[in-house]
């Protein structure tokens, strides 16, 4: 929650919300999602990710695009102003995130990240019923 606080003090003041820069960095990191997959990487629920994806789009920050292999499916990419804004942001959350990890060593810090990979993958496997 303190980080939550931290970043929303910082991405306020560029009109989105934590949530929506969350989006942003998965599709900066993975673009062309559909909205169901970039729920599941920004851990929202698909209808929170449909407001989310509305209003990132209104703003002109992301674009949709039907899918070619699948008409269905709508793609999800970044915009050049949300290119734009993730790097206005980039100075202030790096800032954040060196605050947080400190206390932790070069090595300590790739062993959490290699800790919260294994997690998230662990969670997105189907769940195993005992």
């Amino acid at each position: 929650m303190a980080v939550r606080g931290r970043l929303d003090a910082v991405v306020r003041p560029h009109g989105i919300t934590v949530a929506q820069y969350t989006a942003l960095t998965v599709l900066e990191q993975h673009p062309g999602m559909s909205s169901a997959q970039l729920a599941r990487h920004s851990f929202v629920s698909a209808q929170a990710m449909e407001g989310i994806v509305r209003a990132l789009h209104e703003a002109g920050l992301i674009d949709r695009v039907r899918d070619d292999d699948n008409r269905r499916r709508m793609t999800i990419s970044l915009t050049p102003a949300g290119v734009a804004l993730l790097a206005a942001c980039r100075a202030d959350v790096d800032r954040i995130e060196a605050e947080a990890f400190a206390g932790l060593t070069a090595v300590e810090r790739v062993t959490l990240g290699r800790w919260l990979q294994d997690a998230r993958h662990a969670l997105e496997a189907p769940a195993s019923i005992d």
